[in-house]
């Protein structure tokens, strides 16, 4: 006769030491320090794959990008090769809190919300976040949003600006990452999207001179991110960022990709403290 009262209890059992598995799991993770990271042999950063000229994989399979040179840099200073992993906009703050990845070089606006789940570092490059439409469409002010289908990369910086500016009547739609969310404005399947300062130069390679920025949301910074609590990895991020502005490094991928030079970055941000109390 099948017993289901002792399947049930073998179940329980065998959650229960999958639940401890993971937790051990995941603290041998969560636990690891600089010195272990050098060890290893190389530190494992967690990076846009698709959003140039931030991060993204170029047509030989190689991490490219903004992000891609200065966790190049980060490495180096680190005396270890830089592995990147290309991350979806809403995977990233997974990925490093489960210790998939060592530290985050990926376009992460400081937020507060988002300083609630990870440790920024002190910003090293800036952001505008707008909205961006065809020049044809006839959007002035955040009250017009509400006569057209907004897209946004969903969980991004973009999304959480799109949604606070537009009237509560806007349709916005959500997609899985920037590449995913230009496509949709190019193919009609929005009106407009929210994006960075970027998106109309990226939409020019498709179809030059349509496009154009609307509105300007907010300026934002941003930082390297590690995980919550970890003041070794933090203080090491926040030396190396130190290190790259006063030496000139910072400036080498500015000009590249930016074609400016960098800016001053602020001492603080507000809701978001740069360093593990």
């Amino acid at each position: 006769m099948f017993d289901h009262q002792n399947l049930s209890r073998r179940l329980v059992l065998g959650g229960a030491v999958a639940t401890l598995g993971v937790s051990f799991l995941a603290r041998r993770a969560l636990a690891q320090s600089v010195d272990e990271v050098k060890k290893r042999g190389k530190v494992i950063i967690g990076i846009q794959g698709d959003n140039p000229p931030w991060g993204y994989v170029d047509a030989s399979g190689v991490q490219s990008g903004f992000d891609a040179d200065v966790g190049k840099l980060f490495g180096a200073y680190l005396g270890v090769p830089a592995e990147f992993m290309p991350l979806a906009v809403v995977n990233r703050i997974p990925a490093l809190t489960t210790g998939r990845c060592d530290v985050l070089f990926a376009t992460m606006a400081m937020l507060p919300e988002r300083a609630k789940a990870v440790q920024f570092s002190k910003p090293y490059v800036a952001n505008v976040i707008s909205l961006v439409a065809a020049k044809t469409a006839a959007i002035k002010t955040n009250a017009d949003m509400k006569n057209f289908v907004i897209g946004v990369p969903r969980a991004s910086s973009q999304d959480g600006q799109v949604t606070k500016n537009a009237p509560e009547s806007t349709t916005i739609r959500r997609f899985d990452d920037d590449a995913a969310t230009i496509q949709a404005l190019l193919s009609g399947q929005v009106d407009a999207i929210g994006g960075n300062m970027f998106y109309v130069q990226r939409l020019d390679e498709a179809k030059p001179g349509v496009f154009e920025n609307k509105l300007e949301f907010s300026r934002l910074y941003n930082g390297a991110c590690t995980r919550l609590g970890d003041k070794d990895m933090n203080t090491t991020v926040n030396a190396f960022i130190d290190q790259i502005i006063a030496n000139g490094d910072l400036a080498k991928p500015y000009r590249k990709w930016m074609h400016m030079e960098p800016p001053v970055f602020p001492t603080s941000v507000e809701g978001v403290p740069f360093t593990v109390s």
